[in-house]
């Protein structure tokens, strides 16, 4: 059978899918119409299972790091600078090179990373501690161990039908992460 085709072109089927998929990684829950949450249901939950199985795929190393000192502002560290002739310019601080530990994904789960950024528009999304990450990243750090860690084989998503939509009487859901 396939695919539902929501009554759109391929290209522009495919751009409400993406943008939906991604409000629901994002937000953890969307209202729609209940073709289209049957849809998004089915992508969500392969994309899930693929960050699922990479979630523990990556290692650590020590890398150098190259950044440039900030000042209390946050803006870039100055000195004040004196030439030959005897005048006074400000000048940007050298920057400071030091290692730290990073986290580096085998290619396994850069592959499925590569792959879930198919379906997932580059968008951040603001935390309760007001920090920003792309959504691929909430994907991999914060909603695949929480399934792992659950021992969860599948059933990411839930539908809920609600009253139909006003104006057309499209049947409705609410589609959520579980």
């Amino acid at each position: 059978m396939g695919y539902r085709k929501l009554g759109r072109k391929a290209d522009q089927r495919k751009a409400i899918l993406r943008g939906m998929v991604t409000a629901l990684l994002q937000h953890g829950r969307i209202v729609t119409t209940e073709t289209r949450a049957k849809e998004i249901q089915s992508i969500t939950e392969k994309l899930i299972a693929k960050a699922v199985k990479e979630a523990d795929n990556y290692t650590t190393k020590q890398v150098k790091v190259s950044r440039v000192p900030e000042n209390a502002k946050g803006g870039r560290q100055t000195t004040v600078v004196t030439s030959k002739n005897g005048n006074k310019f400000t000048k940007f601080v050298d920057r400071e090179v030091t290692t730290e530990l990073a986290r580096v994904d085998n290619p396994s789960r850069l592959a499925a990373r590569r792959l879930i950024m198919e379906w997932v528009y580059d968008v951040e999304t603001v935390d309760s501690e007001g920090k920003a990450t792309k959504v691929v990243n909430k994907l991999f750090d914060e909603i695949a161990p929480e399934y792992k860690s659950k021992n969860r084989k599948g059933g990411y998503t839930r539908i809920y039908k609600t009253d139909a939509r006003r104006g057309d009487a499209a049947p409705m859901a609410i589609i959520e992460l579980v």
